[in-house]
């Protein structure tokens, strides 16, 4: 497999039927979806899941999405996206690239890039991100 940037946090996709739309592939929207559960994966396996988002009143919430639809993707195809953090600057805003390839035969569906801002969960408002995001996501951050 290749990837763009190496050791990527990886999920495997299956598109099912209800993925599909009239025009026969994987729907746009799915592929959003597909973004939001590689990232939310991600992010449990750095130790910050929903239950640590609610201790803390911090979660880190979509403001932007730039994503470059390549390829389609259709029923039953095996699919893998992989992730990186790619810039934070461990107060507010965060950035993660995305990759979507198919390892049948190689090629990416997708690449993606989505801002994260930090908010404070009881009140919904931009909030400086807590000690234990710095540290999750800092470890995951890559290093150019």
């Amino acid at each position: 497999m290749t990837w763009d940037l190496p050791d990527p946090f990886v999920i495997d996709l299956m598109v099912a039927a209800d993925d599909i739309d009239g025009l026969g592939h994987a729907n746009n929207a799915v592929y959003v979806t597909w973004l939001e559960r590689c990232a939310w994966r991600h992010s449990q396996r750095l130790g910050l899941d929903l239950a640590e988002y609610r201790r803390l009143d911090r979660a880190m919430a979509v403001v932007r999405h730039e994503i470059d639809y390549l390829a389609s993707a259709y029923e039953g195809e095996a699919l893998e996206m992989g992730t990186w953090i790619v810039e934070s600057d461990q107060r507010l805003k965060m950035d993660r690239c995305f990759q979507l390839v198919r390892p049948a035969d190689g090629l990416t569906l997708l690449r993606a890039r989505t801002t994260f801002v930090c908010i404070e969960l009881s009140t919904g408002r931009p909030k400086r991100m807590p000690p234990e995001f710095v540290e999750g996501y800092g470890k995951a951050l890559r290093r150019a």
